[in-house]
């Protein structure tokens, strides 16, 4: 899409992607469900290694990452982003660039998964500043809509890309 048919087209509210977002929490629960059921048959469902446990952790994100990427590169939407009318763009581009998609991608992980691994770090960690600190990472990420001249979260200025709403 060129800049200037992006330009009558607004930021969805940070509530309403926020709401995207848990909602696609929600579906990458049934996501990692399958994807579980599949390591735990092809492990022959022993008690895991070390190693086995690393590698679920690693096969885990590469269906995630999987999953968003053939979203972002088919149609520009998740089912979550569907379902509350956002699609992800690249200014100057008509379909999203696998590179940037990927850039996107490696960028949210970090700036929108640490949330979660500041919830982790709050159960097994005794010192609570660690926990504070990664979910300062996430407030950063999503806080920056509120500063950004387009609304944009800081994940997406950084790769280029825009999420807009769909009528």
């Amino acid at each position: 899409m060129s800049e200037a048919k992006l330009a009558p087209y607004v930021a969805p509210s940070i509530l309403r992607r926020i709401a995207s977002m848990v909602y696609e929490a929600v579906l990458l629960s049934a996501v990692a469900f399958f994807a579980n059921g599949a390591f735990f048959l092809a492990s022959g469902g022993s008690d895991p290694t070390a190693w086995q446990r690393a590698l679920h952790q690693l096969y885990l994100g590469a269906v995630f990452a999987a999953y968003f990427l053939w979203c972002w590169l088919r149609s520009g939407q998740t089912l979550a982003m569907k379902t509350w009318r956002i699609r992800l763009v690249a200014p100057g581009h008509s379909r999203l660039p696998p590179r940037i998609a990927f850039v996107r991608l490696l960028l949210a992980a970090i700036l929108i998964g640490s949330f979660w691994a500041s919830v982790v770090a709050a159960f097994l960690s005794r010192t609570p500043w660690l926990s504070l600190a990664l979910l300062s990472v996430t407030g950063i990420g999503i806080g920056w809509a509120l500063f950004d001249r387009d609304g944009q979260f800081l994940h997406d200025r950084l790769a280029g890309t825009r999420l807009i709403g769909v009528d």
